[in-house]
C-alpha cells in the first residue's frame, strides 16, 4: 500500500506538489491524473527517494522507499522510459538488474517474454530502441523483482493500440493478484478503463478523488434547450453554477430540479440528463480548467485559426 501526508514541495517560490495525501491501496489500480505540470511526477519522484519534499511523508507499506532493503524486490518503478543505458542492449539492462536484486538469470528471460520482447529485440542496443520498447523494457525492469507495489508513470506513452491493451491487461491481472498500483497518465480514456479508484489534482493540490462513479455522481446536470442562454440565466438567477457545455450548459443541481425550474420559466428542453454522460473527460477539464492552456481563445479575429473563420 503506498501512504502520502501532507505532501510538499516547493522550488523557490513555487510550490510544485502542495499538501497532498491519498492511498492506493493493495489489489486496486489507482489512476493518477492531471495536466502537465500538476505535480504528478514529482509526487512520485518524492516516493521513489529521488527528490526529497520540504513537508510530509511518502511511505510505501509503512517505509520510505530508501530504508527498504532491496527495494526493487518490493517497489516496480517506471518514471522515464528514456531513462536507461543507451549503449546497452535489452537484455543486459535486465541482466544487471537481476544481479543486482538477486534473482537468477532465468528471470531476465520471463521478463522479455511477459513484455514480448523477443530475442532479436533483446539483443538490440536501447540507443536502438523506440520509445514503445523502450516502454516494454522499463515495465520489465520494473516487474523483474516481483514487487507488491507498482509505481508507474505515463506508462502507455509511445505504444501502439495493441499494446496500450496489453498493458491495461497485465496491471488489472497484477492488481487482481494483490498487487497495489499507482499510474499516472493524461490518457483518460485508459485511466477510466483501468483505475478503481481515480486521483485529480491540478496545480499540486487534489481536486478530486474516488471512484469513477463517485467522481461523475457530482459533476451535475447536462441541460439543452430551444432558449439555452434563458434557462441558464433562470439557473444562475437561482443561485445555481453554470458551465457551458457544448450546444447547452452543465448546472450544479439534479435533473428534477432543472426540470421543475425549466417549467417554471416556460423553457422547453431538448435535453436533460446525468452530466456522466459527458464522460471523465468533460468531468477533467472542468476540475483543472484554470491549469489549461486552450482555456481561452488563443487566436485573435481575422486570424485563419479564429474560432468561426472561414475554410
Amino acid at each position: 500500500m503506498i501512504t502520502v501526508q501532507g505532501l510538499t514541495k516547493r522550488y523557490g517560490g513555487f510550490t510544485a506538489v502542495d499538501d497532498v495525501s491519498f492511498v492506493a491501496r493493495a489489489g486496486q489500480v489507482t489512476g493518477f491524473l492531471g495536466p502537465n505540470g500538476a505535480g504528478k511526477t514529482t509526487t512520485m519522484r518524492i516516493l521513489a527517494g529521488l527528490t526529497h519534499q520540504d513537508a510530509g511523508v511518502a511511505t510505501v507499506g509503512g517505509h520510505r522507499l530508501q530504508d527498504i532493503p532491496n527495494p526493487g524486490r518490493h517497489v516496480g518503478i517506471l518514471l522515464d522510459a528514456s531513462a536507461q543505458h543507451a549503449g546497452r542492449t535489452g537484455r543486459e539492462v535486465l541482466t544487471l538488474a537481476a544481479k543486482t536484486m538477486g534473482l537468477p538469470g532465468s528471470r531476465v528471460d520471463e521478463m522479455l517474454e511477459l513484455v514480448s520482447l523477443s530475442d532479436d529485440e533483446a539483443k538490440r542496443r536501447v540507443r536502438n530502441y523506440s520509445l514503445g520498447m523502450r516502454q516494454r523494457l522499463g515495465i520489465a525492469h520494473a516487474l523483474m523483482g516481483d514487487p507488491q507495489v507498482l509505481i508507474l508513470d505515463e506508462p502507455a506513452n509511445g505504444l501502439d493500440p495493441a499494446g496500450i491493451r496489453w498493458m491495461r491487461g497485465l496491471l488489472r491481472g497484477y492488481a487482481e493478484r494483490g498487487g497495489a498500483v499507482l499510474l499516472s497518465s493524461h490518457l483518460l480514456h485508459e485511466v477510466e478503463q483501468i483505475a478503481d479508484e481515480m486521483l485529480v489534482i491540478g496545480r499540486g493540490k487534489i481536486v478530486a478523488a474516488g471512484t469513477k462513479s463517485e467522481l461523475l455522481a457530482s459533476a451535475g446536470t447536462f441541460v439543452k434547450a430551444v432558449d439555452t442562454a434563458a434557462l441558464a440565466s433562470a439557473a444562475q438567477a437561482k443561485g445555481l453554477a453554470v458551465t457551458p457545455s457544448g450546444e447547452g450548459f452543465i448546472v450544479d443541481a439534479e435533473p428534477q430540479a432543472i426540470g421543475e425550474l425549466a417549467l417554471a420559466a416556460q423553457a422547453v428542453l431538448l435535453e436533460l440528463r446525468a452530466a456522466d454522460a459527458s464522460g471523465l473527460e468533460d468531468l477533467f477539464l472542468q476540475l483543472t480548467a484554470d491549469t489549461q492552456r486552450e482555456a481561452a481563445a488563443a487566436f485573435p479575429p481575422g486570424s485563419p485559426y479564429h474560432q468561426g473563420a472561414s475554410a
